[in-house]
């Protein structure tokens, strides 16, 4: 079968090529390599008290299957089968270098899990390779993509509050949610010791104020629940599920075939173009090759490293558009850490609902304050709360004054967890394991990565700066044990199919589309030439439509 256009995958990115290429007249097919879900399927009309096991997935199934998966924030009894199980889809690492591959194989991807934090890079982001020299100089600077920024901001619904700080340049915001009253106090204080470091509320893809192009998708206003890891019936968070691919569907200009594992894609050397992708039944192992004009590979960076370098040919022995020997390299993460600290002060207060956000601290370090011993910076995260009836299930007790106990909410507590900058590495790579296959016979995933002297250094400041402002508040610091940290924990890998402007030195052109193969389009996180410290899902989109919009206008020309 032919079409326009051949999109692999169907989360974060791969939604926005559907929707982008079907809405410009094309005839678009997504393959998504997991089982079709529908809004219908979610768990979150469930009260959180009637949650099996309140949430907890039992031990022993835990270390059987989801050992890495459960390591996420959002892995829980309700949603576990967002996730793959890890004893199904094995992958390699040295037994020195862990890596935390967290993933999620069903229509719509990791845009029904993520944390739906959204911000932009800014100018400084996209310069820094070139000033310090680490990696290779971006082929586009933040001008480029701001409108694509505004373009994506608008459909998917980002709330938020303007700041005017070039480090986070501002975007087309909903209306912001409220501060806490520990937030506005710790914002206050920290202002005041720290003059150059700003609290914001944090920007994040739940609506607040719904246009009309998103009431007519289905999505409605966030209601505060704060169980968006189980899915939104209610479409109030940004997910492919609930905006991109119901805005394709409206086109009929999509086909969407699930439980279709891409194998490779196919290379025609006449054309020097791809020709279409292979595809693997993952029920029947039934093999199927569909045909298009143009491949948009969105099925994540270390995905989409694993099927270019499965797609081997005379003319690309090394891996398809890898003449360069970039595709793979430069695996990128964030690195991060925690710091708790408790407040006396508001044990009158509380606040209404579950609010799905949190606040912001934009970097500060290397550029309004000086960074010691290190390039780049660190950004933090912030949230506050208040124990309550929860507490009940780690803390032993039967009877009446157990129960009465769990009435009371605990005391404020203030969560500041880092996220630094990784530098691209080359010799932080994903190849294909020599000898092990999985159960479609497809090499395994050999994950090689490891945090340089650079991160270990931003590490070990975001944990003084984030003690040093929690001391100044007033707060008291609580040690917290927390497991070693791993590259893969923040769930943000990117950069194994780098942009750059010389196809010797990285995979994919300004437009984000390979250099040696002029139809193949590559825009999930394995484009990004430099991670910076923010979420980094924005960006994806905003270069996704911007890809899609290069390759419309190359479609209609005939040059495609």
């Amino acid at each position: 079968m032919s079409f326009d256009v051949i999109v692999v995958g169907s989360g974060m990115t791969g939604g926005w090529a559907a929707k982008e290429l079907a809405e410009q007249g094309f005839k678009v097919l997504v393959l998504e390599r997991g089982k079709n879900i529908e809004r219908s399927d979610f768990k979150d009309r469930l009260a959180p008290w009637t949650w099996e096991d309140l949430g907890r997935v039992p031990e022993d199934e835990v270390k059987q299957d989801y050992a890495i998966q459960s390591t996420c924030y959002a892995f829980s009894n309700q949603n576990k089968d967002f996730w793959v199980k890890d004893s199904e889809h094995p992958y390699t690492t040295p037994e020195d270098k862990p890596f935390n591959w967290v993933r999620g194989y069903h229509l719509g991807g990791r845009s029904l899990m993520w944390g739906r934090q959204s911000y932009r890079l800014g100018e400084r982001d996209f310069e820094e390779n070139k000033r310090d020299g680490h990696g290779v100089d971006w082929p586009v600077r933040y001008r480029e993509i701001a409108p694509w920024y505004d373009h994506v901001e608008t459909f998917a619904g980002i709330s938020g509050q303007a700041e005017n700080l070039p480090q986070l340049p501002d975007g087309q915001f909903q209306p912001p949610m409220d501060m806490t009253a520990l937030e506005k106090d710790f914002k206050a204080k920290l202002e005041k010791s720290f003059p150059t470091r700003r609290l914001t509320i944090g920007r994040v893809a739940n609506l607040t104020k719904p246009t009309e192009e998103q009431i007519e998708l289905g999505r409605n206003p966030c209601q505060s629940r704060n169980v968006c890891f189980n899915g939104c019936t209610f479409g109030a968070y940004f997910s492919s599920l609930s905006a991109t691919l119901p805005a394709a569907r409206r086109t009929n200009n999509v086909t969407i075939v699930t439980d279709a594992i891409v194998e490779s894609i196919v290379y025609d050397p006449a054309s020097k173009r791809a020709s279409g992708v292979r595809v693997i039944d993952a029920n029947t192992r039934e093999k199927t090759t569909y045909n298009a004009r143009v491949v948009f590979l969105c099925a994540s960076a270390i995905a989409s490293a694993q099927i270019l370098l499965n797609s081997k040919s005379e003319s690309f022995p090394n891996g398809l558009a890898n003449r360069s020997d970039q595709v793979g390299r430069n695996l990128m993460d964030h690195v991060g850490t925690t710091v708790i600290g408790l407040a006396d002060a508001f044990q009158d207060r509380y606040y209404w609902g579950r609010r799905p956000n949190g606040a912001y601290i934009p970097r500060y370090r290397n550029v309004s304050e000086p960074g010691e011993g290190y390039v780049r910076g660190f950004g933090y995260q912030v949230i506050s709360m208040r124990s309550s009836w929860s507490l009940g299930a780690r803390r032993p007790g039967v009877g009446k004054e157990w129960k009465e106990s769990l009435r009371q909410p605990g005391p404020w507590m203030l969560i500041v967890a880092g996220f630094g900058e990784m530098l691209p590495y080359q010799y932080n790579r994903v190849t294909l394991n020599s000898t092990r296959k999985d159960r479609w016979g497809m090499p395994l995933v050999h994950i090689d990565c490891s945090y340089g002297e650079n991160e270990n250094r931003i590490l070990e400041a975001i944990k003084a700066d984030g003690a040093e402002m929690i001391s100044a508040a007033g707060y008291q610091m609580v040690p917290f044990p927390l497991p070693p940290v791993v590259p893969g924990d923040k769930i943000h890998e990117m950069g194994t199919a780098r942009m750059g402007r010389d196809p010797a030195t990285s995979v994919l052109n300004a437009h984000n589309c390979a250099h040696d193969v002029g139809n193949l389009y590559i825009t999930d996180g394995s484009f990004m030439t430099s991670s910076g410290c923010q979420n980094p899902s924005l960006t994806y989109m905003a270069f996704t439509a911007r890809a899609a919009a290069h390759a419309g206008d190359r479609l209609r020309a005939g040059d495609l």
